[in-house]
């Protein structure tokens, strides 16, 4: 579920595409809905917690003509991003397409969220600036 809300939705129905044309159909259950969570924080990383704002999410529920249920919540209003993933969620949970699904979808979205993490990182690093001081003569002891 994480390497689905991760990826683009762009990414995700490319990668979909290619999967061939009798996926087996997903039926809604829930949603996809669009509402808000709390995100809450902490002061200091271990303070007392506090809530720091809200944020939109979507999620959907989806269930396959064999039973298997898949779920979905994206960061956002994405409604069909979140249909998707719900769809490819339940796929993953099918024994005849878990593999496939894994080798086609989850390993090459979670490959391109580790190349944009990577990417942000070096575009970071490159504005990095090292602050030092130099002793004066009156700091000396």
């Amino acid at each position: 579920m994480g390497a689905f809300a991760l990826a683009p939705a762009a990414l995700l129905l490319q990668l979909r595409d290619r999967l061939p044309a009798d996926l087996p159909q997903a039926h809604p259950v829930r949603g996809p809905q669009i509402g808000l969570v709390m995100l809450r924080g902490r002061a200091g990383g271990g303070g007392a917690p506090f809530n720091l704002g809200e944020a939109s999410v979507c999620r959907a529920t989806v269930r396959l003509g064999s039973g298997e249920v898949g779920h979905a919540m994206i960061l956002g209003r994405d409604a069909e991003k979140t249909r998707l993933a719900a769809h490819l969620d339940a796929l993953w949970q099918h024994p005849d397409w878990r593999e496939r699904i894994e080798s086609e979808i989850v390993e090459p979205a979670l490959a391109a969220d580790a190349a944009d993490a990577a990417r942000r990182s070096a575009e970071t690093e490159a504005t990095r600036v090292d602050f030092f001081t130099v002793v004066r003569g009156e700091d000396q002891a």
